[in-house]
C-alpha cells in the first residue's frame, strides 16, 4: 500500500515538473497580448484632469472669434501634453559606450638570517655535538619572494534606436508629469514588448509634442519579447534549478 502511495506520489511530481519544463508559450499558439482593460494608462485617458479653466488658457490679444486664437485646438493652439490623460511621444536613441581597463603588479622580496658565532665559547662546544655540516654561526637563514599581477577589462556597446507614444497618468503637485507606455507588436509566434516609465518636466517638451529619454528622470526603459525563439533561448527549468544547487 506505501509502494504504491510512494509510485503515484513520484509520477505526480514528474509530471508536475515536465508541466513547467515545457516552456512559457502555448502549444501552438502565438503569444498573447497583454490585457489592456485595466492599466494605468487606460485609467489616465478614461479619467482626465479637470479641465483647465477659460480665465487660465493663454489666448493672447485676439478675441474667440478669430481663427488666430491660443486654445490648444487652433492652429497656433500649445498641444504639448500637460495633463492627465495626454498623450506624447518618447524618443529613444541611446548609443552608450564604455571601456574600463585596470592593470596592477606588485612584487616584494625578503631575506633574514641569524646566527651566533661567538658567545661564551658555547658555539664551539654545540658545533662539536651538532650533525656533520651543521653549524651554530647560521641558526636561521629565512628568504621569501611574493609576486601579484591582475589585469581588467570592460567594454560595453548598447545601442537602441525607438519611438513610443506614453500617457500622462498623474500630474505632481509641482508639475511635473509622470508618464507611462507600453507598446507590444507580434510578428508569427514571436511577442516584441516596449514599456517605459519615469517623469519629465512640461517644459522639456518639444512643439513637436516630443521628449528625448535623456530628459526623462527615474527612466524605466525595458525591451524585450516572449514568443518560441525566446522559449528556445532560455534554459529549461531542470537546469537552471541545477545551476543553482550545483557546487561546480
Amino acid at each position: 500500500m506505501g509502494w504504491h502511495m510512494f509510485k503515484g506520489k513520484s509520477a505526480a511530481a514528474l509530471l508536475a515538473v515536465l508541466i513547467a519544463g515545457c516552456g512559457s508559450s502555448d502549444i501552438g499558439q502565438p503569444p498573447r497580448f497583454s490585457p489592456s482593460a485595466e492599466n494605468t494608462e487606460r485609467a489616465a485617458i478614461l479619467n482626465p484632469a479637470m479641465p483647465i479653466p477659460v480665465s487660465a488658457r493663454v489666448l493672447g490679444p485676439s478675441s474667440h472669434a478669430s481663427l488666430w486664437t491660443g486654445a490648444r485646438g487652433s492652429l497656433l493652439g500649445d498641444r504639448r501634453a500637460m495633463q492627465r490623460g495626454d498623450i506624447m511621444t518618447v524618443v529613444i536613441e541611446i548609443d552608450d559606450r564604455a571601456e574600463i581597463s585596470n592593470s596592477s603588479d606588485r612584487s616584494r622580496s625578503a631575506s633574514q638570517q641569524a646566527g651566533v658565532p661567538q658567545l661564551l665559547g658555547i658555539p664551539q662546544r654545540l658545533d662539536a655535538r651538532l650533525p656533520e655540516g651543521a653549524s651554530s654561526a647560521a641558526i636561521v637563514d629565512l628568504n621569501s619572494q611574493s609576486s601579484a599581477s591582475g589585469d581588467g577589462t570592460v567594454r560595453r556597446n548598447e545601442r537602441l534606436t525607438l519611438r513610443v507614444a506614453v500617457t500622462v497618468t498623474d500630474v505632481l503637485p509641482n508639475g511635473v508629469l509622470a508618464i507611462v507606455g507600453q507598446q507590444e507588436v507580434r510578428v508569427n509566434f514571436e511577442l516584441r514588448e516596449l514599456i517605459v516609465t519615469g517623469y519629465v518636466r512640461p517644459e522639456d517638451i518639444t512643439r513637436q509634442n516630443e521628449i528625448t529619454y535623456d530628459k526623462i528622470a527615474s527612466a524605466r526603459i525595458s525591451y524585450g519579447g516572449r514568443g518560441q525563439i525566446t522559449d528556445m533561448q532560455q534554459p529549461r527549468l531542470g537546469h537552471q534549478l541545477l545551476e543553482s544547487i550545483l557546487p561546480f
